[in-house]
């Protein structure tokens, strides 16, 4: 049974309550480093992530940099991570195109986002979220987990139902303070496995809706 949309949105805003400083775990210091970054922690943590890529942004700190590199060259520094040589690929195919198509710089748009190489509606909606303020709503693994633990979401919805769904039922101020909650209440209390949710009656208090 999906909450109804006053329910679904008291779920939520509890999640970003708990959380309310939540900030993206990634470290970057421009759009190109975020939108690298965002690309290799598909299928691989944060936090993994964070440990590769001091190394990868020293040696290629830019577009035209990466794109004269090897792929054996790029995959050297991330090859701790999950599908690295397909990363490393993406990677070189991304910075080049960044050079043909974008003057080097990192395209604000959603469409452009995902004309890139290994790049899909989820790091375009985090890119734009994150790196130029513009409202998205990224579905990663947490997020989807979350929506339908909490039935906010049918069990079987897809990550784009997931998206338009919370979409439809928080303004865009909040989609991304919801996301960064999301990806941290997921992390310590709604696991995958024994989640400790029902310690948070908030969570569930609609005596007030």
């Amino acid at each position: 049974m999906v909450l109804s949309k006053k329910r679904a949105r008291h779920v939520i805003e509890e999640i970003i309550a708990l959380f309310p400083d939540a900030k993206p775990s990634l470290d970057f210091t421009n759009h190109f480093e975020l939108l690298v970054a965002v690309m290799l922690s598909a299928q691989t943590t944060d936090a993994a992530v964070n440990k590769a890529t001091p190394s990868l942004f020293a040696a290629f700190p830019t577009p035209q940099a990466m794109s004269v590199a090897t792929e054996n060259e790029i995959a050297s520094h991330i090859s701790r991570l999950g599908l690295y040589r397909n990363k490393a690929k993406f990677l070189k195919k991304c910075a080049q195109q960044l050079l043909d198509d974008f003057d080097g710089q990192v395209p604000q748009t959603r469409e452009e986002l995902e004309s890139l190489a290994g790049v899909g509606r989820k790091t375009a909606n985090v890119v734009m979220s994150v790196g130029f303020g513009i409202p998205a709503f990224a579905v990663d693994t947490h997020v989807e987990r979350i929506c339908k633990h909490h039935d906010i979401v049918k069990k079987s919805a897809t990550p784009l139902e997931v998206e338009k769904r919370v979409m439809d039922i928080l303004p865009p101020e909040q989609w991304l303070a919801a996301h960064q909650a999301m990806i941290y209440f997921g992390r310590a209390i709604c696991h995958p496995k024994n989640p400790e949710c029902d310690q948070y009656p908030q969570l569930y208090d609609f005596s007030n809706l």
